[in-house]
């Protein structure tokens, strides 16, 4: 974990630095400047626009009464690409620019469940996309939908008497059931 941090706060600054440098040599200082000013607005617009409408889908699930599980990590996604697109270099902005891709996250999203299911984390990944089914794999039962009518009052119920529970019934606190 440390080698990667080191890699991440030394390493990539170091590889920017020298990128830059480079492409000042070859295009001029004012060239290179302009290409790290234009890729933070259109990476900023595109951002900005994604985002929104990741926001609109994951709304859109929650109302169909789904978990937005891929709205969540396309969101995340797109959030680590706004920030690599405003750190000036050009290898954070096409780290960026490739997180704006769908197809690139889908792949991101599929190998991170691959790596999921290799640590032993797949009962949580199931549970989650059969909720995205609509059903659900909480102790190996399906959700039953329906509806039910009330007849315990004697006006509702089909013989004008109520329902009413056994002794034997009332102390286990099982509803009576039908013959």
């Amino acid at each position: 974990m440390r080698l990667i941090l080191l890699l991440v706060f030394i390493g990539i600054p170091i590889v920017e630095i020298a990128i830059m440098i480079e492409a000042g040599r070859t295009f001029g200082l004012w060239p290179t400047v302009g290409a790290i000013i234009f890729t933070a607005v259109l990476g900023a617009a595109l951002v900005r626009h994604q985002g929104f409408s990741t926001l609109m889908r994951a709304r859109q699930s929650l109302n169909d009464g789904q978990l937005p599980i891929q709205e969540v990590f396309e969101g995340f996604c797109i959030f680590v690409a706004g920030a690599m697109l405003l750190t000036p270099g050009f290898v954070t902005d096409s780290i960026g620019f490739l997180l704006l891709v769908p197809a690139f996250r889908r792949a991101l999203q599929t190998l991170g469940a691959r790596h999921l299911v290799a640590g032993g984390q797949m009962k949580v990944w199931r549970d989650v996309e059969a909720s995205r089914a609509g059903g659900s794999r909480r102790g190996g039962a399906p959700v039953i939908e329906g509806e039910y009518k009330d007849i315990s009052d004697p006006d509702d119920a089909p013989d004008g008497q109520p329902d009413q529970p056994s002794e034997a019934d009332r102390m286990t606190k099982r509803p009576k059931e039908d013959q």
